[in-house]
């Protein structure tokens, strides 16, 4: 007779390992922790092979000046533009100039039928700066083992250690895109929550983060 099969408890926070998002910093269950950097794209394409060469002698001067490592994250969506159509079938019907109606019916059969001919992707970019646990030194939790929760450190000292070493950083990264004509922004705590809620459960809403605690046990 098979054995039942036991169903996966384990809520997505012991996956990802990650025990808390505060000051704007996602903390990891070894004591690493990470700052996310959102920047804006250049649509690389329409530039001119001038102004295309400008730009990778820019990014080229970017990486050769880093200091300190970094990761690129590219998230890729498929764009649902329904509530699109559904505004431009609205305007259609409220207009009152043929003319207008006209152009808003065909410019909305457009849109439809590029839908269904090209998947519609949103595409978003992030920056990381990691900060290793490494860096906080040796402790005893890390000489002698573990302790319960597994941080090798009081959360606040973490992250006072953690921001003293990523905040210049982050500014100087942040100047650096300026400089590639990318304007970049730290995502807040907030906005972490409801990018790692995205990642995991794709297709639903975003929580009200308040409902939200990733320093506590949590199915999300």
């Amino acid at each position: 007779m098979a054995e039942p099969i036991t169903p996966i408890r384990a809520s997505t926070q012991v996956f990802t390992e990650i025990v808390d998002i505060d000051r704007d910093l996602v903390m990891f269950a070894d004591g690493s922790v990470s700052l996310v950097i959102a920047t804006t794209a250049v649509n690389f394409g329409l530039l001119s092979e001038k102004e295309q060469d400008a730009i990778i002698y820019a990014y080229a001067g970017l990486l050769n000046s880093l200091s300190f490592p970094i990761q690129i994250l590219i998230q890729t969506k498929h764009k649902d533009i329904s509530a699109y159509l559904k505004l431009l079938e609205d305007q259609e019907a409220r207009q009152k100039n043929p003319k207008l109606t006209k152009s808003i019916h065909g410019y909305r059969l457009f849109v439809a039928s590029m839908v269904k001919e090209k998947d519609v992707l949103d595409k978003k970019f992030y920056i990381v700066l990691p900060f290793s646990s490494v860096e906080l030194g040796v402790s005893s939790t890390l000489l002698f083992g573990p302790k319960k929760g597994g941080l090798p450190y009081e959360k606040s000292y973490i992250y006072d250690r953690a921001q003293t070493v990523l905040l210049p950083k982050r500014d100087h990264l942040v100047r650096l895109l300026a400089r590639v004509g990318l304007h970049a922004v730290q995502l807040n705590s907030d906005a972490l929550v409801k990018l790692f809620f995205s990642m995991y459960n794709p297709g639903n809403p975003p929580p009200d983060v308040t409902m939200l605690s990733l320093g506590k046990e949590s199915n999300v």
